[in-house]
């Protein structure tokens, strides 16, 4: 076997391994990057979960941001995305408020 041979060998291999690890670190980092949390369409009187044309202008909604949606009711979140944070990986959304 030739040494230039090996030496390319290697230098491809090196190569990959690398392009993999910056491949892994880009989706990490693009996955824990988004400061926007989860919204929803809803009503700010009923919680009622609505359409997300409900939200355009002039419709009867308002994004609710965090939380989840449980018998066609949003939970969990707040009309006011301030008020809601969005965790990184393996983490949620959270409200601003604590429980007592």
């Amino acid at each position: 076997m030739d040494t230039s041979d090996t030496n390319r060998r290697r230098m491809r291999s090196g190569a990959v391994a690398l392009g993999g690890m910056g491949l892994l670190a880009a989706t990490l980092v693009a996955c824990g990057s988004s400061s926007e949390p989860d919204k929803r369409c809803a009503s700010r009187s009923t919680l009622e979960h609505l359409n997300a044309k409900e939200c355009r202008t002039g419709g009867r909604g308002a994004y609710y941001y965090g939380g989840s949606v449980s018998n066609g009711k949003v939970t969990g979140g707040s009309f006011d995305k301030s008020a809601v944070t969005r965790g990184g990986i393996g983490g949620g959304s959270h409200s601003g408020s604590s429980g007592g």
